[in-house]
């Protein structure tokens, strides 16, 4: 029988994931992700009925609630849906000059992914799966890889 040898000692101690089940979790960082949302909507020149659709197909009135009110509760989708978001958005800025990374979600992209529709089109149309792609790209884009 063989054994692998042991991690190698580390300072670095990562982060327990964030419990999005818990109530609790979700009204601490709904208020910020929220504000966080809107910011980079509008960074992004995102028209409304796209950013309805970004996080989750939400209505009109919900939409335009929590806008005036961002004080509320989201749940784990949305919250997740926004994470992604702002995970691109920051990659982005490490990536690209401010100018080009507020562009890039917008314009036409020849990365097969996209198949010369824009990431947010794309993002649109896939839902939270489109989400987590885009994400990983850019990570990876950002990473080296």
């Amino acid at each position: 029988m063989t054994f692998a040898p042991p991690y190698p000692a580390t300072q670095y101690e990562p982060s327990p994931p964030v419990d999005l089940s818990a109530k609790a979790e979700r009204e601490r960082l709904s208020p910020s992700a929220i504000k966080g949302f809107f910011n980079i909507m509008e960074t992004w020149g995102v028209r409304d009925e796209d950013a309805r659709a970004l996080v989750g197909g939400m209505s009109n009135g919900q939409f335009y609630d929590m806008k005036k009110k961002p004080e509320r509760t989201l749940d784990a989708d949305t919250l997740t849906r926004i994470s992604y978001l702002v995970g691109i958005f920051k990659a982005l800025n490490i990536l690209y000059s401010a100018k080009l990374a507020d562009a890039w979600v917008r314009r036409p992209n020849t990365n097969r992914i996209f198949g010369g529709q824009a990431p947010l089109a794309y993002m649109i149309r896939g839902g939270l799966p489109a989400m987590q792609t885009v994400r990983r790209l850019v990570d990876a884009r950002r990473g080296g890889v």
